[in-house]
């Protein structure tokens, strides 16, 4: 007997190598995925200028590291002591107006490099629903929990968002693959958030089938609402997926995505990995010693993954041990 609706993600045509470089966009969901693919030690920089839920402000936040359009000082505001811009997340920001354009700046350059050179960028979608500064007329990224009598909120249509994400697809040159955040947006309202994430797919799939030759889909939203399904499989919240959940997606995206050499070669990785993060009860007994040197000598065997902070890891631990 079936007790539940698992999803079979097709298996990629042209799979994913470990010398192929990644980046991830969007929502916090976005930043899950990255951890994770960059806990295996594959090549992903993940959200330059912050998290970004809305097809439009990833799109123009990708315009701005492509042509590295830096904000104005006078675009700063001041909130809490620390300096901020729509366009960015406060996690890029500055207790000075130089020190954030500074920054800012930064996080542009790094963006626009990544862009330039990803192989895969992962999109991932949180909301259609947008915040437009009344003044301007502006969609933001972020309202800096200004007042909302600043801000009219507006539902972007499929067509606009579809619009959207053409031009993200026009930014990459390499591959791009698209999720929708299972993340439930209840701020907006359980109607509403439902009503957002259809618009998203919609929006996605005709997308995808346009540029078939390089935009794809990959089921995450699907995954964590119809497969997982149980509220063991989210946090405290009961909104953002448990670190469980968030793993079992990452396993169904390796499955699908990674060649067979790159499963064979992530195996070995993650068993390194685990093995530089155990504490041992005697750091200084020849046991211990013999362990050192054997992940050493698995480190240097494996030339095509940057394990380098694991390589200082264990050196130093040889050290105290001699």
């Amino acid at each position: 007997m079936k007790f539940r609706t698992e999803i079979e993600v097709k298996k990629w045509s042209a799979p994913l190598e470990y010398s192929h470089r990644i980046m991830c966009l969007g929502s916090c969901f976005a930043t899950n995925i990255g951890e994770e693919l960059r806990k295996r030690k594959f090549q992903v920089t993940i959200s330059p200028t912050g998290i970004l839920f809305n097809p439009a402000s990833i799109a123009h936040a990708m315009r701005m590291m492509s042509e590295l359009s830096v904000p104005n000082v006078t675009e700063l505001m001041e909130l809490d002591g620390r300096y901020v811009h729509h366009n960015f997340h406060s996690s890029v920001s500055g207790n000075t107006p130089n020190k954030t354009i500074e920054a800012m700046s930064e996080a542009l350059s790094r963006g626009k490099r990544a862009l330039q050179s990803a192989d895969l960028t992962i999109v991932t979608l949180g909301t259609a629903w947008v915040y437009r500064l009344k003044d301007s007329g502006e969609v933001v990224a972020n309202c800096h929990k200004q007042p909302h009598q600043l801000f009219s909120r507006e539902l972007l249509t499929i067509e606009e968002c579809e619009h959207y994400i053409e031009e993200i697809i026009s930014y990459t040159p390499g591959r791009v693959l698209f999720t929708v955040s299972p993340v439930r947006h209840v701020s907006e309202g359980l109607e509403d958030n439902s009503l957002s994430k259809a618009i998203l797919r919609v929006a996605i799939d005709k997308a995808c089938h346009k540029y078939n030759d390089r935009a794809s889909y990959f089921p995450s939203f699907e995954i964590l609402i119809d497969d997982l399904r149980d509220y063991r499989f989210y946090g405290e919240d009961l909104v953002h997926p448990s670190r469980q959940a968030v793993e079992y997606i990452v396993e169904k995206f390796c499955e699908a995505a990674l060649s067979h050499k790159s499963k064979e070669l992530m195996s070995k990785v993650e068993s390194i990995v685990r093995a530089v993060n155990h504490r041992p009860n005697n750091p200084y007994s020849e046991a211990y010693r013999k362990f050192c040197e054997a992940q050493l000598k698995a480190i240097s065997e494996l030339k095509d993954v940057d394990l380098s902070e694991e390589k200082t890891i264990m050196e130093q631990m040889l050290q105290i041990n001699l």
